[in-house]
């Protein structure tokens, strides 16, 4: 939870703990603030936090148009998710627990919604598995020689 206040401080975003209703948390740019819901478990708080820190990343404001918000929310995760698993914990777990997704995310720390995302980043071209890949040479986070 550190990393995340002091990416949170480098951001000069402030951070509420609050009984929010009907979401477990939010980011307001124009206020550059996060509240988060103040009963979560610590699993879905690291999530929460690191994923309203992805919207503040990208400066995202709510759309009227549901697809943008469903765009904003996925890259969000993908953003949290690169933040809270490392690859080669992700690596481990899934061999050990064999691809299932709870598992790997109780063994990891984190939420399943958060393994998903990760998942969505990796992408195998022959034996070979990129993390968060791009068009272009050399355009990946991580690159792995699987069999």
């Amino acid at each position: 939870m550190q990393q995340l206040f002091d990416l949170a401080d480098a951001g000069n975003i402030s951070v509420e703990f609050r009984p929010l209703a009907q979401r477990n948390g939010e980011y307001r740019d124009d206020l550059k603030r996060i509240r988060l819901r103040e009963d979560m478990p610590p699993r879905l708080m690291r999530f929460t936090f690191a994923h309203e820190l992805g919207h503040a990343a990208f400066r995202d404001v709510p759309s009227m148009f549901g697809p943008e918000n469903a765009r904003q929310e996925r890259r969000a995760d993908e953003w949290a998710a690169l933040r809270l698993i490392e690859l080669d914990a992700y690596r481990e777990f899934e061999a050990l627990r064999e691809g299932h997704v709870p598992a790997i995310a109780h063994d990891l720390g984190v939420v399943t919604r958060c393994v998903e995302a990760y998942q969505r980043l990796l992408e195998r071209i022959g034996d070979t598995v990129y993390l968060d890949p791009h068009m272009g040479a050399g355009q990946w986070l991580a690159k792995v020689e699987a069999a």
